[in-house]
């Protein structure tokens, strides 16, 4: 008993079909294969061989991948230890593929099991029989790519001569013999439906205007009953239909169009005019035209942890603050996100770019083939770039492929230009540091500490503290500190007490990067000796 144990060999069939043609029949193409295995296995019983319940049968699924759903779980349970012996109808029900059928042997030679066709006898234990295998792959993967060809040329051979070779029929169609004729209670809904698009030139109000009339998309019974359409037509499906030039009468085969058998619905010139508002609009939303507010680097600016950025924006009251935030995936944490002044961002990255690519330095090259003219001219343009539209500005990024990223310490940019070798890499030490409930980069230059522009709140504050020291002393009030209650205006007055060279940095805008109003109006006992100051504050 113990010897029969050790001798079953656990056999799984494994049946395939490249095309779903009569799987719907009582006795298909599939069962023959198993039929004829299974038969195979039990003659094998004095072996111990013994078939396993699993089915694993790949119908209308072809034979020149390993990406089918029977085939992985079958590999898997070879791998798992549950699988002895793969048996097949043809080696070709396997696969087709030489180099598909090295990587089964190999996951079956890992894991001690192997396989057996029915119809075709094979030792692969020697190497005339490895031999004998590899030709027969080498043929059956010869016979798929050749009918593979055949049917691509017979497609293309078809297009050419106008022919419609299947698919969704498009609205405004009806197929009659393979061939596509007008669906009269349709074709003027196509045609109100490219008149309309001229006057909204815009997809999704040509959706709401649609949805609005109630349109919706023709019904489809498919052959299992299921009912597919009738719902209102989306913004993807609108696209495609305003850009196919089956419309005007048109085959299009890989970028090519050839004259149809059929008809068109929709004159030429109109056809074009819809193709040119498709053009204009994809213009100018890749520059920022449509925008009130246009962001300059949308599309190429990532975050400290490489996630890409687009633009945000609040309102307060009636000024708008524009950002540069975080895009997540769906479903993914939003807890992380980045949120960067755009101004602060898009102002660091002209300068840096129109400082590097004016100097000229950066076409210092081996490569001596590189075109004068061009290089004078992002030269000259590189000059003018701060003086620029922010359309015009990101059109020279976009034509320079620009990738930024944000780092803590620093912003990287990468430049990508044809007419130059190699990528033009550019780093600005730039400081990310907190301001109130936001980020703010903060740029040091080549020498000395990091420089900004004066804080607008750290010049209010000094303000208001002499104003609130002159209040009480002699009682002059001021409208800057007139609400204020008294506890507020004694922390203010303690601030007209920084030593002198402190509040000068204030007001040219040199103090240290982290020095921010609510640091300085929270900062407890304040010394009154002033290098004691310093320290407190970052000076020192």
């Amino acid at each position: 008993m113990s010897e029969a144990k050790k001798a079953r060999k656990r056999c799984a069939i494994y049946t395939r079909k490249s095309t779903e043609d009569g799987l719907e029949q009582d006795f298909n193409s599939l069962d023959a294969q198993r039929e004829a295995s299974a038969a195979y296995i039990l003659s094998q019983a004095s072996e111990g061989w013994e078939a396993v319940s699993e089915l694993y049968d790949d119908g209308g699924w072809s034979g020149g991948s390993m990406k089918r759903p029977a085939l992985k779980q079958l590999l898997n349970d070879v791998t798992a230890g549950k699988v002895d012996i793969i048996v097949v109808y043809k080696v070709d029900r396997l696969t087709r593929a030489l180099a598909d059928f090295a990587k089964i042997v190999e996951i079956l030679d890992e894991n001690k099991a192997s396989f057996v066709s029915v119809t075709q006898s094979f030792n692969t234990t020697t190497s005339m029989g490895r031999l004998t295998l590899n030709v027969l792959l080498s043929f059956a993967q010869f016979e798929r790519e050749v009918t593979g060809e055949r049917i691509r040329d017979k497609v293309a051979a078809s297009k050419k001569k106008g022919m419609w070779m299947g698919g969704p029929v498009p609205l405004g169609y009806r197929v009659e013999d393979r061939k596509l004729l007008f669906e009269r209670s349709e074709v003027e809904s196509v045609r109100y439906i490219f008149n309309r698009y001229i006057e909204l030139k815009s997809v999704p109000k040509l959706v709401n205007d649609l949805a609005a009339k109630d349109f919706r998309t023709r019904k489809r019974v498919m052959s299992s009953g299921r009912v597919l359409g009738g719902v209102h037509i989306g913004t993807g499906a609108l696209t495609l239909m305003l850009q196919n030039p089956i419309y005007v009468g048109k085959i299009r085969h890989r970028g090519e169009l050839y004259d149809g058998e059929h008809g068109p619905i929709v004159p030429q010139e109109l056809f074009d005019r819809v193709q040119s508002i498709f053009s204009d609009n994809r213009r100018d939303k890749t520059l920022g035209k449509k925008s009130r507010n246009p962001s300059l680097l949308t599309g190429m600016i990532t975050d400290p942890d490489g996630r890409p950025m687009s633009r945000t924006q609040s309102k307060k009251q009636s000024r708008t603050y524009r950002y540069y935030s975080t895009r997540f995936k769906p479903l993914e944490d939003k807890t992380s996100a980045w949120h960067l002044p755009a101004g602060d961002v898009e102002q660091i990255i002209i300068k840096a770019v129109a400082n590097h690519l004016s100097r000229g330095l950066i076409w210092e090259s081996e490569d001596r083939t590189l075109n004068e003219d061009r290089i004078d001219q992002y030269r000259k343009t590189a000059k003018s770039l701060p003086c620029l539209s922010i359309v015009e500005q990101r059109k020279f990024l976009l034509k320079c492929r620009a990738k930024v990223q944000v780092e803590a310490k620093a912003v990287k940019i990468s430049l990508n230009l044809k007419e130059h070798p190699d990528p033009i890499n550019i780093s600005v030490d730039a400081e990310l540091i907190s301001k109130g409930s936001e980020l703010r980069l903060a740029v040091a230059p080549d020498n000395g500490p990091a420089k900004q522009e004066p804080d607008p709140i750290l010049m209010r504050l000094i303000a208001q503290a002499f104003a609130a020291r002159d209040y009480l002393i002699d009682g002059t009030t001021s409208l800057l500190i007139s609400e204020y209650s008294q506890r507020h205006l004694r922390n203010l007055a303690r601030l007209s007490f920084l030593a002198p060279d402190i509040i000068t940095a204030i007001v040219r805008g040199s103090q240290p990067v982290n020095l921010t109003g609510r640091r300085l109006l929270r900062a407890g006992k304040l010394p009154l000796d002033w290098a004691g100051q310093r320290t407190l504050l970052g000076f020192e």
